[in-house]
């Protein structure tokens, strides 16, 4: 059986919906990420870090993690990595001097633009093989379930908190 056969297969299964969609992020992202790696040397989370830093101007590092679900020391590593290469800085929040807000420096936002221009590119190749329209109901189909309540909490996979996974979320 080829290769082709094999994913047919999968996409025939009781599964199918769950491994169509990790098939199409899972591909696009060894794209993307090899692309961000070897152009920038950055992992792909610090882009996305940069591009969440330059579209909220003061946004704080844990909300990054609404906006790109990740674990909170990947996000706190990445904002690290963008500000020792000068393309964001910290600055202490004048309501709270214990939080911090993010904001991309020049350097950091003419890099985004870039990676942003590559980007959209990507996109139109990924979605070259839809029309217009279908391009609309996938946006609005795939919108929906993200805004559903199913994407970051679930019932069928609970896992019960123990006491390392508790003093993690209260790091995080």
């Amino acid at each position: 059986m080829n290769e082709q056969e094999k994913l047919d297969e999968i996409l025939q299964s009781d599964l199918r919906y769950l491994m169509l969609v990790s098939y199409i992020v899972l591909g696009n992202n060894a794209v993307t990420n090899r692309f961000i790696e070897q152009t920038y040397q950055m992992p792909v989370h610090a882009w996305s870090a940069l591009f969440a830093i330059v579209m909220f101007p003061g946004i704080r590092a844990k909300e990054i993690r609404a906006l790109f679900p990740r674990p909170q020391n990947t996000i706190s590593r990445a904002a690290s990595l963008l500000e020792t290469r000068g393309l964001i800085e910290q600055r202490t929040s004048k309501a709270d001097g214990r939080e911090k807000k993010l904001y991309a420096t020049q350097a950091g936002e003419a890099l985004l633009a870039e990676i942003r221009g590559a980007s959209v590119r990507r996109q139109e190749e990924l979605f070259a093989p839809l029309t217009d329209d279908e391009r609309e109901i996938f946006f609005d189909l795939a919108r929906k379930i993200a805004a559903g309540p199913g994407l970051l909490d679930t019932v069928t996979m609970k896992i019960e908190k123990t006491d390392a996974t508790r003093s993690q979320d209260e790091t995080s």
